[in-house]
């Protein structure tokens, strides 16, 4: 454990003055403060509303848990998000709320804030110094005076997916399931002068719920004649989606330019509203970012300098890390249902 030590900092010209951002080169579990306790990556609630499964580095369907750092480390070692087991990470505490920092060969404090993109105001009280070495065990504490973290949601809005089956007469339509509204969850740290909002920057944004995607049965199948009433010829069902959103119509063309079909859209959507809810910032505490969540975020440069804001960079990035790993959008979605994350 790094020694920690504590310096009043009233200017720090050695980083750039960017405003704050997502930690987006993170990569595991790690946890908010709800009340008194951290919560883990788990924070969101399963689509069918049951209990959360374990804890997993790279999923966005968990709830309320603590994570140790061996099963971060567990994560790294499997892969989880495009990740790397030759990837470190450290802690960085920030008015009492835990990110996770990802990169190679940190040396010091200072080396973990530059790769996390995080910028220190003046009279921001940090421990460890800044030249302190720093470790997988360190924790950087940094407290903000006149800084509250505030948390609002938005919408996910559900996707309507057509199923055709020959168990329904053609013509004929059933509603399967009632399409609802998922929850995203955004938690910023807002800084004020009495009744003046001076800066409000994002910390975390996540599903806390999935949206649940109304589904409509399409008949597909023959009436027979006489008095056996209808029937079909066989069972079967395939699926299609519309698209909701820019980002979804992104997708859309991509999957099909790659020569996937409609049901391989219709498992992409899925899969993204439960990661990130098809949003750019999405940016889980765990250091996981964008539409595809990758650990870390960074990795997405490799689709484009513009990976941070730009969702065709970041899908284009998402659907080469599903063949290369998974083969098909379906595999993914099929793995994270069982393993929940992908």
């Amino acid at each position: 454990m790094a020694k920690h030590g504590t310096g009043r900092m009233a200017a720090v010209k050695a980083l750039t003055k960017r405003q704050w951002v997502r930690l987006a080169a993170g990569t595991t579990v790690v946890g908010l403060i709800i009340g008194a306790g951290f919560i883990s990556r788990d924070f969101y609630a399963t689509q069918n509303g049951g209990p959360a499964q374990g804890i997993t580095a790279y999923s966005a369907t968990q709830q309320n848990h603590e994570v140790s750092r061996s099963s971060t480390r567990q994560a790294l070692r499997n892969g989880e998000g495009g990740s790397s087991a030759n990837t470190s990470y450290v802690t960085v505490q920030i008015n009492g709320k835990n990110r996770v920092v990802l990169g190679n060969g940190f040396t010091d404090v200072k080396s973990v804030l530059e790769a996390g993109d995080i910028t220190l105001e003046p009279g921001d009280q940090i421990s460890p110094a800044l030249t302190k070495p720093v470790s997988e065990k360190t924790v950087i504490k940094i407290d903000r005076a006149d800084a509250q973290v505030m948390t609002d949601e938005s919408d996910i809005p559900f996707n309507t997916i057509e199923e055709k089956t020959d168990s329904l007469p053609a013509g004929t339509t059933k509603v399967k399931t009632e399409g609802k509204n998922g929850v995203m969850e955004t938690t910023s740290l807002v800084t004020a002068a009495g009744n003046k909002n001076l800066s409000k920057n994002v910390f975390a944004s996540f599903v806390k719920t999935a949206p649940v995607n109304k589904v409509i049965l399409v008949g597909t199948g023959r009436q027979s004649s006489g008095t056996s009433g209808s029937a079909s010829s066989s069972s079967g069902s395939s699926a299609t989606t519309a698209p909701v959103g820019e980002s979804q119509s992104i997708a859309h063309e991509l999957v099909t330019a790659r020569g996937w079909g409609e049901d391989q859209f219709t498992c992409l959507v899925q899969l993204w509203n439960k990661e990130s809810g098809w949003r750019t910032n999405a940016a889980n505490p765990s250091g996981a970012y964008g539409i595809p969540q990758a650990l870390p975020g960074s990795k997405m440069s490799s689709a484009g300098a513009d990976w941070q804001t730009n969702p065709r960079t970041q899908i284009v990035w998402g659907l080469g890390y599903i063949q290369g790993r998974y083969g098909t959008p379906c595999g993914a979605w099929s793995h994270s249902q069982s393993s929940n994350w992908y």
